[in-house]
């Protein structure tokens, strides 16, 4: 699976999180790399235990959870604490893949991990190079959207950010555990979704063939849900 939800954030939003962020202390990014990451990554991260850390991660995906696409896309059961890192000249992460299953320090939960997703707090004219490149089915794509977009991909897929040769990337990043596990299945789920919310204002949602439709949505997700 692989997402460009375009607005997840709204500028408000952005320049709140962006605010909190100028102040506050960073550290080395190695610390959430995972084992066979480590050596891959240069970047700085906001603490992930630390109080303005939890603070923003709760903030942002209270908008997440607000926004429908989101919802739709991503089918979330269970989200990992979002974290906060930034890019600066010569900062990069070279080609990985996430770790099946993160653990919360803090809280004791774990997670199988499904999706990842990153967050743009910067806009593409703030900073050189910084691309996030992810290959899926149909290749490499390349990405480096405006600040409050959202990009939503498979864990298992193989994924990079590209040297940062000027200015400052700001990004919120996290993973999720899915209801519907399956990627082809979330696709489908989310493919039938979309439609019946573009039919709801044509037919009326009182139409017998919209709530077939319905249904057989949420019998997919009881049927495909193994969460």
């Amino acid at each position: 699976m692989l997402a460009h939800i375009q607005g997840a954030l709204d500028r408000q939003e952005v320049d709140v999180l962006r605010e909190a962020m100028a102040q506050a202390t960073w550290e080395d990014g190695a610390s959430t790399a995972g084992a066979n990451a480590g050596e891959a990554k240069r970047n700085e991260q906001l603490p992930p235990d630390s109080e303005i850390s939890r603070a923003l991660g709760k903030r942002l995906l209270s908008s997440l959870l607000a926004n429908p696409a989101f919802v739709s896309t991503a089918v979330p059961l269970r989200i990992y604490p979002p974290l906060f890192n930034r890019y600066g000249v010569g900062d990069h992460f070279d080609p990985h893949v996430d770790n099946a299953i993160r653990g919360d320090a803090m809280t004791g939960a774990r997670i199988r991990v499904d999706l990842a997703a990153t967050v743009l707090l910067s806009d593409p004219d703030e900073y050189e190079g910084g691309e996030l490149i992810v290959e899926d089915i149909y290749g490499s794509r390349r990405f480096k959207p405006p600040a409050g977009d959202l990009i939503l991909y498979s864990a298992g897929s193989l994924h990079m950010v590209t040297p940062v040769t000027s200015g400052l990337r700001l990004a919120s990043f996290l993973w999720l555990q899915s209801m519907i596990r399956a990627d082809e299945a979330r696709s489908l789920v989310c493919d039938l979704d979309e439609s019946i919310q573009e039919l709801a204002p044509r037919v009326g949602a009182d139409d017998p063939d919209l709530r077939k439709l319905a249904t057989v949505y949420h019998n997919l997700i009881r049927y495909w849900g193994d969460a």
